[in-house]
């Protein structure tokens, strides 16, 4: 699933494409029944022409495209879901759920193999994203805090970063980065974390997402930038999918346990 630096790079590719273009015409495959959330497909398709894209900004996983008229469109890509812009008409592609063609000829495509993408067009974006927690890239994601949401939560500390309600936009790849950056065994009970862990861990998290931004995100199976690029960071990631693979910093197999349900990688030696 893209994570905060995918949706990230997606936003910062699409900002110099589309922002002053107007929305001309709209579909949504009849094979994808539960991409448009809170109104039918055709009321969707029927609202969104007409409105001009005044800017686009990113909460935790979900693009927010601001259009006129105060109105939000807001996407979701879930597991397997592309965003791409392309100067033509969108291509046949027997995974395109969604096509939206632009003033200049342009259009935004939406590829899904899995049909698990979202999006909503509302006039209150809370309604989608009001609850989610701070962004772990802002001045609002502190250590104090990171310290004051560990010490309530007797789950795993890996559990913790993936709850989109206590931190947004981090995922399976970048909390194991994250913990490994920090040292923290990921089964570890959050209210166990030590303060000066903590403060490694809120490090920790800013440093695995700045560091696949720089990559523009990791393409392990179907992410794709706002072009059709693939990111480079799944070739510097130090223990996500290296299963049995030498830990860079000593040697350590690395080793793959379930955590929250989700396959969770570390070194044995360097997070103890």
């Amino acid at each position: 699933m893209p994570e905060l630096p995918e949706v990230e790079t997606i936003r910062r590719d699409l900002l110099s494409r589309i922002v002053g273009r107007t929305i001309t015409s709209a579909f949504v495959s009849s094979n994808a029944p539960r991409l448009v959330q809170l109104m039918p497909p055709a009321e969707f398709c029927k609202q969104l022409p007409g409105h001009r894209i005044e800017d686009i900004s990113r909460r935790g996983k979900y693009l927010l495209v601001h259009l006129s008229g105060g109105l939000y469109w807001i996407v979701h890509l879930r597991m397997t879901g592309r965003f791409l812009h392309r100067e033509d008409p969108c291509p046949e592609d027997p995974y395109l759920r969604a096509g939206f063609t632009l003033d200049n000829g342009s259009s935004l495509c939406f590829v899904d193999l899995r049909k698990f993408g979202t999006m909503w067009l509302i006039d209150d974006p809370s309604l989608v994203v009001g609850k989610l927690g701070p962004e772990p890239l802002s001045d609002d994601f502190t250590v104090a805090g990171l310290r004051d949401l560990l010490v309530r939560r007797s789950a795993p500390v890996k559990a913790v970063l993936l709850d989109q309600h206590a931190i947004a936009g981090i995922g399976n790849i970048y909390a194991d980065e994250a913990l490994f950056n920090a040292g923290i065994n990921p089964r570890r009970a959050a209210n166990k974390v030590s303060k000066p862990k903590t403060e490694a861990l809120h490090a920790g998290v800013r440093q695995a997402l700045l560091d696949a931004l720089s990559d523009r995100g990791s393409s392990f199976s179907d992410y794709v930038d706002g072009s059709g690029r693939s990111g480079r960071h799944q070739l510097k990631v130090k223990v996500f999918r290296r299963t049995d693979q030498p830990c860079y910093s000593c040697g350590t197999q690395i080793r793959r346990v379930k955590v929250a349900g989700r396959s969770t990688h570390f070194c044995p030696n360097c997070q103890r």
